[in-house]
């Protein structure tokens, strides 16, 4: 059964006449989605220290912004950090989408947190959010003293298509060997480009992200379906699953995505590697932000926060 907190949440959306994001432009869809932050998330909390930061990047600078609980005086020793890619379909979404949710991870979990503004489509189409994604987790390694982080101990996590570059980063880490990552959040991560398990037919309509929507991201990401078979836009599919960083798979189930999130952790542990998938039933696809509205949001929080400090102590 669908939460409450949820249908109450969609029944709002009906009777407000919110448009269908796949109705907008890229530009509204943007606008939109960073405007409706006051409704849906809590305010963000207060944090020691935040910082802009830009990382050169393969097609340019790549803007990112440091979270730290503590302040540098406090601090002890380094925190481990995490790389967080914000969610919104490779095309919408930035730092300020996720920032409520990036100090709530960063005060709960102890690790220090870089948010990641990648490069969207249409105007920029895969791979340039890979791109961004892998050489800003290079740049947090090689820079790690300067940003008061441990090296040692570095996260990649995301939402969404942020789940989705973040499992890509790591398998990218893995074959390219010189970049260590100790552990994955992957909240509700899209795997799977084509698009076909049950979940995207019985959770299509009705539940925020609807298959019109989908499809909408995918064809500003992906302008050619042959794409959807490389395994930096389909990390399922990737062939050797072995030899990488523990898992958290937090997935939701009234969301399109969830049966490929499922598979992903299922082949993670089949391949050897310690992977947790853990389903909120009653959930819709992006509830992890909307903590204002729906209380689960944040005991998701909470339970992403305490697996990434076990992880990373």
């Amino acid at each position: 059964m669908l939460h409450p907190h949820a249908k109450a949440l969609l029944d709002f959306m009906v009777e407000r006449g919110i448009p269908p994001t796949h109705t907008l432009t890229p530009a509204e869809a943007r606008s939109f989605y960073r405007e409706r932050r006051a409704v849906t998330q809590p305010d963000p909390p207060d944090i020691a220290e935040t910082r802009d930061l830009s990382a050169p990047g393969p097609h340019g600078p790549i803007p990112l912004r440091l979270y730290h609980a503590q302040a540098a005086a406090q601090r002890k020793t380094a925190p481990p950090v995490l790389l967080y890619f914000h969610g919104g379909g490779w095309v919408i979404g930035d730092l300020d989408t996720h920032d409520t949710l990036c100090r709530q991870l960063a005060i709960a979990s102890g690790a220090a947190v870089v948010a990641v503004d990648y490069r969207m489509g249409p105007e920029h189409r895969f791979p340039a959010a890979v791109d961004d994604c892998i050489a800003a987790t290079r740049w947090v390694h090689e820079h790690a003293a300067e940003l008061g982080v441990d090296a040692t101990r570095l996260a990649v996590g995301g939402d969404s298509a942020g789940g989705n570059l973040a499992a890509v980063v790591a398998i990218a880490a893995r074959d390219a060997g010189d970049l260590p990552i100790a552990f994955q959040l992957l909240i509700y991560p899209a795997t799977d480009q084509r698009r076909g398990w049950p979940s995207h037919t019985t959770n299509a309509q009705g539940y925020l992200l609807t298959a019109e929507t989908m499809d909408y991201f995918h064809d500003h990401y992906l302008p050619d379906k042959a794409m959807d078979l490389d395994w930096r836009a389909s990390p399922l599919l990737h062939e050797d699953l072995s030899k990488l960083p523990p898992a958290l798979v937090l997935t939701a189930g009234y969301d399109p995505l969830r049966d490929e999130a499922l598979q992903y952790s299922q082949r993670l542990t089949q391949a050897g590697n310690r992977a947790t998938h853990i389903l909120f039933e009653r959930q819709i696809h992006g509830f992890i932000t909307m903590g204002r509205v729906i209380d689960e949001a944040n005991d998701a929080v909470a339970l992403c926060a305490s697996a990434l400090q076990r992880a990373l102590t």
